[in-house]
């Protein structure tokens, strides 16, 4: 039986070496997979959306998506874990 505790990872755009990962749209971009546009606007899903924390560009991934998507949840955690990002649990 699946948890119904929601939970999110959050991939954060710091490398080990404390720099900002780049290209600085990396987040929307990665984000843009699973957007729509509506009305000449773009709109994120709920399961993966960017985010600034601290100044430093996220992507908040619902767990959800590991469960509808799981082609698109491992895409994305396999980038961060390839680019070093870091990736806190929520």
């Amino acid at each position: 039986m699946k948890s119904t505790q929601h939970q999110q990872k959050v991939l954060i755009g710091l490398r080990p070496d404390g720099s900002k990962f780049r290209p600085s749209d990396w987040a929307e971009r990665m984000c843009g997979t699973l957007s729509t546009f509506r009305n000449r606007r773009i709109y994120y899903s709920p399961m993966l959306r960017p985010a600034v924390r601290d100044g430093i560009k996220c992507v908040i991934v619902d767990s959800k998506l590991s469960d509808k998507n799981p082609e698109i949840f491992q895409q994305v955690m396999d980038f961060a874990k390839l680019n070093q990002l870091r990736i806190d649990d929520e």
